[in-house]
């Protein structure tokens, strides 16, 4: 579950980021955003592997 937590974390510290991006115009806050975003993409691929891996060792 620490790898849900990391996920988590990584989406509410984009939080503030996206606000001033969006609704502020910061482009510094959108370079993070997007670094972030890929890290999400990231996190997100080795945890559907890890899933994926457990599923088929059940069999």
């Amino acid at each position: 579950m620490s790898k849900f937590d990391d996920l988590k974390g990584i989406v509410d510290g984009l939080e503030a980021d996206f606000g001033k991006f969006y609704n502020d115009g910061n482009n510094a806050a959108g370079t993070r955003v997007r670094k972030g975003m890929q890290e999400i993409k990231t996190l997100a691929q080795n945890i559907r592997l890890e899933v994926q891996s457990i599923k088929n060792s059940k069999k």
